[in-house]
Parts: structure tokens; sequence; C-alpha cells
């Protein structure tokens, strides 16, 4: 059985089209898990095994496999680049423990680099850094460093030295051995070489040598004092000064390669065995053995044509086929009918899975992602999953009778696999709403009810998820007072409002001293204010970012409980809101634009036109890159103008970036 130490849990993160899902496949290939290599660009990678993926030419799901590298278990899971599918990159890296970040060595840092760089963030995952694609015209890597540098903000270590430029890319210096590392051809076909560096790289290596030996002695003591004495450290003095580095994430080590033609993957396997931390190596993250209680993670729900399966990562102890765990969030007992390793869209059956690992188990019923499963004779809470809101629906109808029998448990089972999309049932219409993170999400989810559950639907136009909030502070007393014959109905209730910063969300505080109301109606009075918050008074709008305090009020001995204090609040909030000065907030998306030079006006006037605010423009690797904030609203079908303006030549990215508040013209036609 292998032991939490030999494991490895990895993710591959990246912007769209850096070269990550061929990074993997090089990984697979490497390392024999897979004997011939898949490609994106022909369909048939392993990593991406959807049809929607294979069509489409990028990763929508999270692959999980697992391959061996130097007697090393590594499970790595493939991660998708566009922001659409961003929640798959977040779930992933809560239970990872490293992870390699593939940078385009020609774009360098790109929006979504940023985006999933400040998730790793928030999980403290330790990183190494791979500068791919560097035979392609414009590729250079010491730019690329620079941008890592300037727009990550982190101590970038250059491990590797390219060996000749753009086409004529053959092979890195290895700068903590000196040598040369070689591809002869492209295909795979012959091992890489190992000679001596080249006259005319010499020089630059042995410079680019002390600045990584300075860089990364400080962090084993055997290596600084032999620095210090103005002796060489040796190769295992620095090899362990970088683990210790990359563990404390004091620094990421950057290595250069080329995945397509088969560059620098070998040592890139070498540094996540040798650098990035084994299960309960982390700074500050605490993990127990197999023998401790059992504790797991469940981070991804994925159905295929034999049922559902969940996929966790084992902090503690051990699961074996048959268990019975308890599913904390839900208190309810599940059982391990079946366990498997994963290998993409294959699968190893498994008695047990033990401390570290990473797995895939069936037969759990109502476990969803973020939620902790343990042991029943002790339980425990794990940090759950953050899911992002969305920003963006479309109205569902389906074309026939059948369709729409099997809609409701079709839109079920993708809500279970992908937290980010969201359902509600508009009460005025009667159309089924699904809310998602980006049209081209949404179109896929479309294009899944048909692919894979048979159900057709007619889809509305993409509309704005609006939020609703206040200017001001107001305070309303409110009575609910009703009496029919029967028992009665009574809650008397004081509430304020006030409104919070951007982002803060619904929060609630109770006032209430001397028992004015009874203590068991308090939470009452929340459920009915964030009841009452899901849908907005202006247009029906989630309304966010305020304040609710509970003041003061009355009851019944009789006529009160908790059901008509929780209607009494409901009513209260959305009367308190309407006179605290309500306001429509709008999606604000971050757009960066990458264009030849001579449309740069073009584009930047029609992004004016568009309500954006231009934060700046730059040259990047001989295009000009526009950075700019628009509202949501005025980016459907932008695609189609910017090609227009730029001859097909331009290209854009855009990712959520806030909401504010919407200028009147466009509340009214929101509200209308």
């Amino acid at each position: 059985m292998n032991r939490p130490k030999n494991i490895r849990n990895i993710g591959i993160i990246a912007h769209v089209d850096a070269g990550k899902t061929t990074t993997s496949e090089r990984i697979l290939f490497y390392t024999g898990e897979s004997h011939r290599m898949g490609e994106v660009h022909d369909g048939n990678a392993h990593m991406d095994f959807d049809p929607e993926e294979q069509r489409r030419g990028i990763t929508i799901n999270s692959a999980a496999t697992t391959v061996h590298w130097r007697d090393v278990q590594i499970n790595l899971i493939d991660t998708p680049g566009h922001i659409d599918f961003n929640i798959e990159v977040s779930r992933a890296l809560r239970v990872l423990d490293g992870a390699v970040v593939v940078l385009d060595g020609v774009a360098g840092v790109e929006p979504q680099t940023e985006t999933n760089w400040r998730l790793a963030d928030r999980h403290d995952v330790p990183r190494i850094a791979l500068v791919n694609k560097l035979d392609r015209t414009g590729a250079n890597f010491e730019r690329v460093i620079a941008s890592m540098r300037e727009r990550l903000g982190v101590v970038a270590v250059p491990v590797h030295l390219p060996i000749g430029a753009e086409g004529e890319f053959v092979g890195v210096v290895d700068l903590l051995r000196m040598r040369a590392l070689t591809w002869a051809r492209d295909d795979a076909s012959e091992p890489v070489q190992v000679s001596e560096i080249p006259a005319e790289l010499l020089a630059e290596a042995q410079a680019a040598r002390a600045r990584l030996v300075e860089a990364v002695v400080e962090h084993d003591d055997a290596a600084l004092e032999a620095w210090l004495r103005g002796e060489e450290p040796s190769v295992e003095m620095l090899l362990q000064s970088i683990r210790v580095g990359v563990r404390k994430r004091s620094f990421v080590p950057v290595l250069a390669g080329s995945a397509f033609r088969n560059r620098g993957v070998e040592p890139l396997l070498d540094a996540v065995v040798d650098w990035l931390p084994a299960p309960g190596e982390r700074e500050g993250v605490d993990s127990a053995g197999d023998d401790a209680p059992l504790s797991a993670l469940a981070f991804k729900v994925a159905g295929d044509e034999h049922g559902s399966m969940v996929f966790v990562r084992l902090y503690a102890g051990r699961l074996r086929r048959g268990d019975m765990v308890l599913n904390n969030s839900t208190g309810r007992l599940e059982r391990a009918a079946r366990l498997y390793e994963m290998h993409a869209d294959k699968r190893i059956e498994r008695d047990e899975l033990v401390a570290g690992e990473i797995a895939a188990v069936v037969g759990f019923k109502d476990t969803l992602t973020g939620q902790t499963l343990s042991d029943p004779k002790h339980p425990m809470q794990l940090e759950s999953i953050v899911v992002p809101e969305p920003v963006i629906h479309v109205a569902l109808e389906p074309r026939t009778k059948a369709d729409q029998q099997g809609l409701s448990k079709a839109l079920h089972s993708m809500l279970r696999e992908d937290p980010s999309l969201r359902l509600r049932h508009d009460e005025e219409s009667g159309q089924t709403i699904l809310s998602g993170m980006g049209e081209l999400q949404l179109e896929v989810a479309v294009h899944k009810l048909h692919d894979r559950f048979g159900v057709d639907v007619v889809v509305g136009r993409p509309q704005v998820a609006y939020r609703e909030t206040i200017a001001a502070a107001a305070e309303l007393a409110h009575v609910h007072k009703k009496q029919s014959g029967g028992p009665g109905q009574f809650a008397q209730l004081t509430l304020r409002v006030e409104p919070l910063e951007r982002g803060a969300g619904v929060q609630f505080e109770s006032r209430i001293v001397g028992g004015a109301i009874p203590r068991e109606f308090i939470p009452a009075v929340e459920a009915g204010i964030r009841k009452a918050a899901d849908a907005g008074p202006m247009a029906g709008y989630p309304a966010v970012d305020f304040r609710a305090v509970l003041l003061d009020g009355g009851f019944h001995e009789r006529d009160s409980s908790a059901m008509v204090f929780e209607l009494a609040a409901s009513h209260a909030l959305r009367d308190a809101f309407l006179k605290a000065k309500p306001q429509l907030l709008e999606p604000l998306m971050a757009v960066e634009v990458v264009t030849p030079a001579e449309y740069l006006g073009d584009v930047i006037g029609d992004l004016h036109r568009r309500r954006g605010q231009v934060r700046g423009h730059e040259l990047r690797a001989g295009a000009m890159v526009v950075d700019a904030s628009v509202p949501l609203k005025e980016m459907f079908g932008y695609i189609g103008t910017l090609r227009a303006l730029s001859s097909g030549r331009a290209q854009y990215t855009m990712q959520f970036d806030s909401y504010q508040v919407a200028p009147q013209a466009v509340a009214e036609l929101a509200m209308a």
C-alpha cells in the first residue's frame, strides 16, 4: 500500500490555450499511463474525454488520473482554463497539495492565470511553473518571468534557461546540475540527451545559477552555511532548499519547455516529485495518518451511463469498500459501495483507500460538492468549497410533453454535478430559469440536456443576473395581526436596514433585550429576512450588501409562532428596503482584448460605446492588449463585432469583476 510520502496530489492550471491539457497528455505518455499521445486539436486527448470537450477543443470538466514516476504515485487533476468553468479549478485546488501553473511562452501571464493564481493563494497551494510553447514565434522566456513578477507579485526563480528560441528551441539548461538537456526529435522517439552547456550560453547560465543559489539557500541551513563560507552548495542541498521554499510558498521555481514538441516533460515530472509536497507536508495544513478516524471531503460529483460517482480526498483514516460513513452536512449515513482509482475516463476498482489519496466512490446517494464525510463515531467538519454567484441566466422551455417530464430530472442531476449552476422557477412567466457563470457554460449545459439526457428545450436570450441593494438606512415598525375565527396570528417587530460594502452579502443582527421577542423566534425572523432577500422588492432580483437589524418587537402568548414571525419579517424587510433608496446593481466584467496595433483605436472606441472604462493598454508580444471594465449587458454578441472590427485578428477574454450601481436608464429597462 502506498504511504502518503509516496503520493503527490497535483493540479495543472492555466489560462485557456496555454497548453495545459497537452502537458497533461505528455505526462500520461512519459509515465507509461498511455501508449499513444492524445492531441487536443485532433479531439483524442485522454483527459478531454467528454464529447463536448472533444467537439470544442477545450477542457470543460476537471479530469483525474493516476500516474507513477520514480516510484511516486501522482494523482493528477487537469482543470479547465475557461473562466465559465472556474468552479472546476476552485474545487480541485481545495483538495490538492500542489499545482503546476502552465504559462504561454508568448502571452505570459493572462487574465485566467491571475484568477487561478488567486484561487491557489486562497487555498495556500504551493506551486511550480512551466513556461510552455517556447517553440512558438514570439516566445520569450525572460519576458514571461518578468510578467510573473509584475502581474502575480511572486518571486519567480528560473531553474532552466532555454536552448534555442522559437522554431530553434531544442532543450534547456539545467541550472541546478549545470548541464544541457536536449531533445533531438519532436515525436519522443529518442530519450533526452545530456551534454555540456553550449559555450555561447555558459556565461549566462553561470550568472543565472548564481542568482538561483542566492534566492534559495536560506531555506536549508547546510546550504546557507556553505554559501556564506564562499563554497558552492551541493545539488542535494539546493534540491532541499527549493523543496522547503516551495512548500513555504517563498518563491516559485520556473521551468522551460514545449509540451507539444515533447521537450521538458521529464524535468517537469522530476520537479513535481522533488519539490511539491506529499500529503501532510504542506505548511499550516493538518493531516492525520491511516490509523486516525476517517475524514474526507467530497469535491466533485460526476455522472455517466453507469450512475453517479463522488470524488473524494481522504485527509485521515481509511475507507474500505462497503464502509458506512457519516455525511456531516446532512447527518445521513452513506455506504461506499465501490471505490475507484481514476484514470481519466477509465477506472480501476480498489478495496481500500488511505489518507492522502484522491479517488471516486460509487454509492453515495445524497452527497454534494463541499460536504464532509467522516467516521460515524467521530464526526468532524472540514472547510467547504466556495461557489461563485451566477451572473447570467437563460429561460428554458421544453419542446414536448416528454421533454417536460425529463427536464426536471436532468436539471437536478446537472446541478448535483455543477454547483455553480442555479435553478429557479419564475412564478409570473412559468419558465424554468437556469443561471451560470457565462454564455459558454449555459450553452454547454443546454447541449448536455440534449446529448446526455435526451431533453430538447427552447432557450431564451441570455439575461443579466442583476442584484438589488440600498443606498441609505431606514427603520420600520411592522405588525402582523390576523384573526379569522380560529387561532390568531400576531407578530410585532421593528427592523432597521443599512447598506454594506460591495460583496458583503446579507447580514442579520438581533438587538432584542428583555425578552421582547422570545429567543426561539429570532431564527425565524432571520429566515424571513433571507427568504425575502432572495427576490428583492424592486424587480425580484436577489437583494444583497445590506444588514438587517432587529431592534424591538412584541408577541402574543397564544397567537405568536415561528411561522408568523418569519412571515412578518419577510414583509417588514420588503417595506424597509423600499424606504432605504433601493438601487439596481449590474455585473461588470474585466475584459482583456488582444488586437493588432492598427485596430487599437476602433477597439477602444467600441468599448467606450459599450459603457466600458478602459483602464489602460500596453504592447505585449507584438500586439496591443487593452484592459477594460465593461457591463456584462453590453458584452452579448461582442465576439462578432470584434472580429468585424479587426478582420478576424483580435481576440478577447472576460471574467466577472464586481457589481456596481446601474445607470437609471438601465435600471428602468431591467425592471420593465
